[in-house]
């Protein structure tokens, strides 16, 4: 009897089962939460405060330049003037009428170049000073005078030397860069912890084995956070050296549109020249944390 009732009890458990009803979860459990939803979250919370931010000033922007006696063009004035730039940025009428694409480009190669001379100099000299207290008190000094100087004043001096606009703008863009690189690296250098230099002093490390195993990596951190200033500044000084030097490039090409009374256009090359700013920065950013492993300020 006892085995009858117990069959017919484990007949009733499992009949919801068969019959495709499911059960109600018991108090004190939860359903199951889907893996997207806390990236949805955090997605809407990165993405919606500089979305809504940048619409509001749209749409200040816009009624406050609708108006007759507006100096400036509205957003949607903008885009209707510029519509052609934006559809063909790879036009190339030859000299210097050629689409957006191609001004950024050699402005980018301009950047390209000079940073890197800067970036390899800064690096070498920076460790110098950091290592060495006597280039420290001989080199600083001078550091410290030349930094201070604006990147355009060197314009005039660099196309006496070089009697070319190319190369000038190259330099200034070096003589820009250079110092928060050498700066940081050299902080850097000084701050490695006692115990690293315990470590390379018990396994003799020395010369280039020290450099690479032991200097680089407790300084990284520091000479990426110069890296990501420099690249900024390099940035800066082309726009403002190719409005003087001419030739092809963005900053030329704001400089002509302003003589040409093309504010629009200006408008546009400014958008571009922002958002590539902005992506040479978190590339920076993305090396140096690859490069630290993640130590490095984002």
């Amino acid at each position: 009897m006892s085995s009858t009732a117990e069959h017919f009890k484990s007949e009733l458990a499992t009949e919801p089962q068969r019959s495709g009803v499911v059960t109600a979860p018991k108090r004190g459990q939860s359903k199951p939460r889907s893996p997207w939803h806390p990236r949805l979250v955090k997605l809407a919370t990165v993405s919606l405060p500089p979305l809504i931010t940048l619409a509001l000033l749209l749409g200040i922007w816009e009624i406050a330049c609708s108006s007759a006696g507006a100096s400036l063009p509205p957003p949607s004035r903008v885009i209707s003037d510029t519509w052609e730039l934006i559809i063909h940025p790879f036009y190339d009428n030859g000299g210097i009428d050629k689409g957006l694409f191609w001004h950024l480009l050699a402005s980018l190669q301009r950047v390209a170049l000079g940073y890197a001379l800067a970036a390899i100099t800064g690096v070498a000299l920076g460790v110098l000073v950091g290592r060495s207290i006597w280039a420290m008190r001989a080199l600083d000094p001078l550091f410290q005078v030349l930094r201070t100087i604006p990147p355009l004043a060197w314009l005039p001096l660099s196309l006496a030397a070089f009697r070319s606009g190319h190369p000038s703008a190259i330099f200034v863009i070096f003589i820009t860069a250079i110092w928060p690189v050498i700066i940081n690296t050299a902080v850097g250098i000084r701050n490695i912890p006692q115990d690293y230099q315990n470590v390379a002093r018990v396994l003799n490390f020395r010369g280039f084995e020290y450099f690479s195993r032991i200097m680089l990596p407790a300084a990284a951190p520091y000479i990426f956070t110069g890296l990501r200033i420099g690249i900024g500044l390099s940035w800066l000084a082309i726009v403002a050296a190719e409005m003087l030097i001419g030739g092809v490039g963005i900053g030329f090409f704001i400089w002509d549109s302003w003589n040409s009374s093309r504010i629009s256009d200006i408008i546009l090359a400014l958008i571009y020249v922002g958002m590539i700013g902005f992506c040479l920065d978190r590339l920076i950013a993305l090396v140096g944390r690859l490069v630290t492993r993640g130590t490095a300020s984002s």
